[in-house]
């Protein structure tokens, strides 16, 4: 019996597309890379970089995106869908599709995230994070019976095989090495938006060793206390490195 598709909902500047090569490696997935973010900027109108690029590249209808994603997924015996998207993605959107989904929420520490993804948005704001959205669908799926999987990523940077191997066992799939590595450069599943975010996996061969950040911007002390509580709720569900392999 094939898994159910599996959606990574993350925040931004969080080792997303890292862990979406990783899954990559398996043989049996098939990955697709923020199949909502065109609808994402057309409803919220944000002005990201790319902007119009991105809009021109993809269907910009979310409903309709995650019909058919759901719908080539049941057609299929040959692989299982990965889609790596962002949790503020989900707005205006119908989410019934997520009670048939297997949910992954990847979280960071906004002190560590927020100097990285306001390089990228200046003015972000909590919603430009995902967190607050991240503990609303995981609050709403855990009420409903689901268990989804949260991920941090400094847990994931400080043991990847530990947080990898726990998460493949609540999906349902085989732990493979093979997930710790991959090549150097772009993949072809990657959003035409990936000039704009995507420079530092780019080089990567593996999950960059964790480094904590000593220095945080004063200006953006405000936005780390809103941030603050919905990190630290989620957090407390993480999958722990030093835990995972138990």
């Amino acid at each position: 019996m094939m898994t159910m598709p599996i959606c990574l909902w993350s925040g931004p500047r969080n080792v997303s597309t890292a862990l979406m090569y990783s899954f990559a490696q398996l043989e049996n997935i098939r990955i697709v890379d923020e199949p909502l973010y065109g609808h994402y900027l057309r409803v919220s109108g944000a002005q990201h970089p790319g902007r119009q690029e991105v809009m021109g590249a993809m269907n910009c209808d979310g409903d309709e995106v995650m019909r058919e994603l759901l719908r080539a997924q049941a057609d299929s015996s040959s692989h299982i869908l990965f889609i790596k998207g962002m949790a503020h993605h989900l707005l205006d959107l119908d989410l019934g599709f997520l009670h048939s989904t297997n949910n992954i929420f990847l979280i960071r520490d906004p002190r560590e995230m927020l100097p990285s993804l306001t390089i990228q948005l200046p003015h972000a704001t909590l919603s430009d994070t995902g967190l607050q959205r991240q503990w609303e669908l995981f609050r709403d799926l855990t009420d409903s019976g689901q268990h989804p999987a949260i991920l941090d990523s400094r847990e994931l940077l400080v043991n990847p095989e530990n947080v990898l191997h726990a998460l493949c066992a609540h999906l349902g799939l085989e732990f493979d090495i093979e997930m710790l590595t991959w090549d150097a450069g772009a993949r072809i599943e990657d959003g035409v938006w990936a000039s704009h975010w995507y420079q530092a996996v780019h080089t990567s061969t593996g999950f960059a060793p964790y480094k904590a950040k000593s220095e945080f911007p004063d200006h953006l002390l405000g936005l780390l206390d809103d941030c603050k509580p919905y990190y630290e709720k989620l957090y407390e569900h993480a999958l722990r490195a030093d835990a995972a392999g138990d």
